[in-house]
């Protein structure tokens, strides 16, 4: 299976809640997509590791990605270990996508810094020809970081117009009845006394603002952004 974006998440919906929209516009667009789910989430309060396994098949459906794997790394207890990026390597050269989207490194779950960190080392050491893991080598050429739900003064590189894909996403999201009906919080969304669906429509409805659209998700990379045609630039100015 090659696909040609891949996002890779500590837990099972944490690519719904951060970059689902982004997903959903690419499949649109006819890429293939995938999902590297890297733990199975059994520390989780609500439900269960074989019932969120269940909710992620369907959201997946409704993503429309190629495929969705789980590295089942330990929840609550994910580190950036030799044996951790052995195991996350061969599933990105299982995918060999070109496109990568990781969590942003800083994060109040622990689980979501140290997925940010060991699915970028893991994205460099898949390409080394010598590295011992499974598949062939392969090393993505570009990494983006979600920056949804963040609260530190971070300008996002750039933000997708989900605007098309809002709704799916949200009906995506809504797939983890056993974590978010009822919920006022979940991972880095803080509670506001709101339900969680209203926070997710909120967040995506300032960060579409930003570009002057209805919804959007927003994205750091390091690398400064390359244009060719500054006649063909969005977002009007004044």
């Amino acid at each position: 299976m090659t696909v040609d974006i891949l996002a890779i998440a500590a837990h099972r919906d944490d690519v719904e809640l951060t970059c689902a929209g982004t997903l959903l516009k690419a499949v649109d667009a006819g890429y293939q997509a995938g999902i590297l789910d890297l733990t199975a989430g059994e520390m989780g309060t609500l439900g269960s590791a074989t019932l969120r396994a269940e909710e992620a098949a369907r959201a997946a459906q409704i993503l429309g990605v190629a495929e969705r794997r789980n590295a089942q790394l330990p929840d609550a207890g994910l580190h950036n270990t030799e044996e951790a990026r052995r195991i996350v390597v061969e599933h990105i050269r299982h995918f060999a996508p070109r496109l990568v989207i990781l969590p942003f490194p800083i994060g109040r779950h622990p689980d979501h810094r140290i997925a940010s960190e060991l699915g970028r080392d893991a994205c460099y050491l898949a390409g080394l020809a010598r590295y011992a893991a499974g598949g062939n080598p392969h090393r993505p050429h570009k990494l983006m970081y979600a920056l949804s739900y963040r609260e530190d003064p971070i300008k996002p590189t750039f933000v997708v117009d989900i605007t098309a894909q809002f709704e799916r996403k949200l009906s995506a999201i809504k797939c983890y009845g056993s974590q978010f009906d009822g919920a006022k919080a979940a991972g880095e969304i803080f509670p506001t006394g709101q339900d969680l669906y209203s926070l997710v429509e909120i967040q995506n409805t300032h960060v579409g603002s930003l570009i002057r659209k209805r919804y959007g998700e927003p994205f750091f990379t390091h690398e400064t952004m390359e244009v060719q045609d500054v006649m063909k630039l969005g977002v009007q100015s004044m």
